[in-house]
């Protein structure tokens, strides 16, 4: 008896232990996650839209599941393959009996009687054999497969990964690849025939037997009717609806920024990226694009790129990484979005700006405009023209480079990489003296991305400054967004700033110096018209014709476009105003991108007086003042250094007290640019009043002039031949009064050169008349005439 009872007792532990490994091996015997295959690379406007797509790894149509089974489908799908899914553990004890008795009758298998659950435990299996042994194993699985997952999630399982015929896998691929549109909305003919599929699909698929295929769709949409699921009306008219042909390609309206996010997807878990693009804005600017570069293949360009920027949030609504015309491809796979390129003076806004902010300068404060030399390095304006001096708004509406490099140098070019960079300029990889004063002029990189990104951040600034109560929101200069998952949330109240990077003020005058900017031909009577709004917008041309630049910003939109050719071909004519602006402007007319104009930012400004000539703070002497409301640090600027008291006589010469009685003079405000600045201001503002001439008893005995020692007035000279058949040249030499006095000469009004204590020019002019002009830097202008005799051949 003892001996039974101890035989017992082992018997049981021995159970127990057996029963919990079981148990334990139930537990853990679902793979986690259930299904390793690889998927395809999948992109989706805001709305869910496709917009692209890149086929898995191993070679297969298979899109990841995110969104619930559409109801017909279920409901389909349910009728087909497993009408009682909703009630069963994972296993249909009924269906297999009658299995068993329909292959035994048969002698053959012509029925599995398997669940839903179970398809989809042998479909993570990879089709193992279909024995008795693998059947129970489904079974057991299955219902492990019910106890972790809900029968909603089982049919999205079944859903994303049944095959569909051919390297089409899952649902959504199918619907797409069969009938080019989302699932939730196919017909319920369309649903009924790709819920077929899964049932044979290397037998059935649409490109053949499609009879079978037929009958096999209208027995289930009669099914669908005697469930009561359907109409009799729906169930005749959907069986008269044809079957899909040949797999339809897939739509590929964002191809760079698909092919983006394919190539990040290695370091990304989620294959299908919700993204902010628009698809009606993306393909209107696709379009856009494509036709704007049929044009400019005429001159041998070949790529362009543009982003659409919601001004607000940031996100990008359209991403045209290049032309999508087949025909004429030339390296137009290249994402030139994220490329970087030669600036050119695409930046001069953000450095005017920041000047503003900086209390530097005044909104138009005259900046010299002359022949410059900075060491090694000697800018020039676009149309190698000089004003003198040009207030810094109408420097920055005309674009001109030498006022720019001016005010690079006095803000500072390391203080300047700073801000750009903080503006999110991602580019700058080198340090402020590698790019020097060059920074201003395209010295630099940038990517349509990132100045997408900073203009935007500009705009954003401007518009919520009134809206947050006059404060600002600290992420106001943030990288784009394409991701949908990560749309910005603006700041809380509490987390407002008084002060940002860029003041609200100096934005505004900013912006309203770019929109001063003179449109294309074609949009140069905008403001006639009462659907054309106000755009700030700016372009820019890299040195060697390479990159054509535009960026416009509004309240609503910021458009940035990029013309040139990918490979670096310069072009002829290839520059941001004939290339990049009338595309620029085509964008905006297909936009929504409102009227209305940025606030002023008054609770941003401080009352300021100042001269209507300099553009300075008023100074003592200023004769015409006007009190504007401008950027509160421009309090901090200098007055007008140009406005002088001058002494007259009777006769209006200029006198001191060294020839004349005080009491006979009379005093005078005069505006007074420094000489060499005069020179060129006189000719683009004839009413430029020059300083009168100082009586000669006021002058003293030490003054002298400049001369001229070669050549002569009215000289006449020959130029000899090199042997090499080119133009040898000849030495022009000039003499000064002052040790370190400094000449500019010019020939015919144009600009050649300065020299400073051996004032000697060695030059090789064209045969013909000509007009030497020598000025120096107290303003003496010395101007002789000469001619250049032709060299005769022999």
């Amino acid at each position: 008896m003892k001996r039974s009872f101890a035989f017992l007792k082992k018997y049981r532990i021995h159970g127990c232990i057996l029963f919990t490994i079981l148990c334990l091996g139930y537990a853990f015997c679902l793979p986690d996650p259930l299904f390793r295959d690889p998927v395809s690379t999948v992109v989706l406007d805001k709305n869910q839209t496709l917009l692209g797509a890149r086929i898995a790894n191993d070679g297969q149509w298979r899109f990841p599941h995110h969104t619930a089974v559409p109801e017909k489908f279920q409901a389909a799908i349910i009728c087909f393959e497993d009408k009682r899914f909703e009630s069963h553990p994972g296993v249909d004890v009924c269906a297999l009996m009658r299995a068993f008795k329909i292959n035994t009758e048969k002698n053959k298998v012509v029925s599995g009687g398997s669940t839903i659950s179970m398809q989809v435990i042998r479909l993570a299996r990879k089709g193992k054999a279909r024995t008795f042994a693998e059947k129970f194993i489904e079974i057991i699985l299955a219902t492990r497969l019910e106890l972790r997952y809900s029968k909603k999630e089982i049919l999205e399982l079944y859903a994303a990964n049944a095959p569909f015929g051919g390297n089409v896998v899952g649902l959504e691929a199918a619907s797409w690849k069969y009938y080019g549109r989302n699932s939730s909305l196919l017909s319920w003919a369309e649903t009924s025939t790709l819920a077929v599929l899964p049932n044979s699909p290397s037998l059935i698929h649409p490109g053949k037997n499609r009879s079978l295929l037929l009958k096999k769709r209208d027995r289930l949409l009669n099914k669908l009717y005697e469930a009561n699921i359907i109409d009799s009306i729906t169930c005749a008219l959907s069986k008269k609806e044809e079957l899909p042909g040949q797999p339809l390609p897939l739509p590929d309206l964002a191809p760079h920024l698909t092919e983006t996010v394919r190539k990040e997807q290695v370091t990304n878990t989620s294959a299908v990226y919700v993204s902010t693009i628009d698809i009606h804005i993306q393909q209107q600017v696709q379009n856009i694009v494509n036709r704007n570069s049929h044009q400019l293949q005429e001159n041998n360009i070949y790529n362009a790129a543009a982003l659409v920027i919601e001004t607000e949030t940031g996100d990008v609504v359209a991403y045209i990484g290049n032309t999508t015309d087949t025909a004429n491809a030339h390296n137009n796979q290249v994402d030139v979005v994220h490329a970087h390129r030669s600036s050119g003076s695409i930046l001069k806004p953000m450095l005017y700006a920041h000047m503003l902010n900086a209390g530097e300068i005044l909104p138009n404060t005259l900046i010299p405009d002359i022949p410059t030399h900075f060491g090694g390095y000697t800018p020039k304006n676009f149309d190698l023209s000089y004003d003198g001096a040009v207030p810094a708004g109408k420097a920055l509406a005309r674009s001109l480079n030498i006022p720019s490099a001016r005010m690079l140098q006095q803000h500072g070019t390391e203080r300047f990489c700073n801000e750009l960079k903080k503006m999110g300029m991602n580019t700058l990889d080198q340090s402020a003296g590698h790019y020097g004063l060059s920074l201003i002029l395209g010295g630099a990189e940038t990517s349509l991305w990132d100045l997408g990104a900073m203009y935007a951040g500009m705009s954003r600034s401007l518009l919520q400054f009134n809206k947050n109560n006059h404060r600002y929101d600290p992420r106001v200069f943030r990288p784009l967004n394409t991701n949908h998952a990560r749309s910005y949330k603006s700041a809380s109240k509490e987390n407002l700033l008084e002060h940002a990077l860029l003041d609200a003020a100096a934005i505004w005058y900013t912006f309203e110096s770019m929109s001063e900017v003179i449109r294309p031909d074609a949009e140069s009577n905008w403001q006639n018209f009462s659907s054309s709004g106000r755009i700030a917008w700016k372009t820019g041309t890299s040195f060697g014709f390479r990159d054509g630049w535009a960026v416009g910003c509004t309240p609503r939109y910021v458009v940035a476009v990029w013309t040139g050719n990918a490979d670096g071909e310069g072009r002829p004519g290839l520059t941001g105003i004939s290339a990049a602006a009338p595309l620029l402007f085509d964008i905006f007319h297909v936009l929504d991108y409102n009227t209305d104009w940025f606030e002023f930012p008054a609770a941003n400004t401080a009352s300021i007086e100042v001269c209507r000539e300099s553009g300075h703070k008023a100074g003592e002497y200023c004769m015409h003042k006007e009190t504007v409301a401008l950027p509160q640090p421009g309090s901090k600027t200098i007055p007008c250094p140009y406005h002088m008291q001058v002494h007259l006589d009777s006769t209006g010469q200029r006198v001191n007290a060294g020839c004349i009685s005080p009491a006979d003079m009379v005093t005078k405000s005069f505006f007074v640019l420094p000489p060499v600045q005069a020179m060129y201001y006189k000719r683009k503002n004839p009413d430029y009043e020059t300083l009168p001439a100082l009586r000669s008893e006021c002058a003293s005995g030490e003054e002298k002039s400049m001369q001229m020692i070669y050549p002569h007035a009215s000289s006449r000279i020959y130029i000899p031949v090199n042997l090499d058949g080119t133009m040898s040249r000849t030495v022009f030499q000039a003499t000064h009064p002052k040790t370190g006095g400094v000449i500019y000469w010019h020939v015919d009004d144009f600009f050649l050169g300065e020299t400073t204590g051996t004032h000697e020019l060695a030059l090789s002019p064209e045969p013909g008349s000509h007009v030497l002009t020598l000025v120096d830097d107290s303003g003496e202008i010395l101007k002789i005439d000469f001619e250049v005799l032709e060299n005769l051949k022999n």
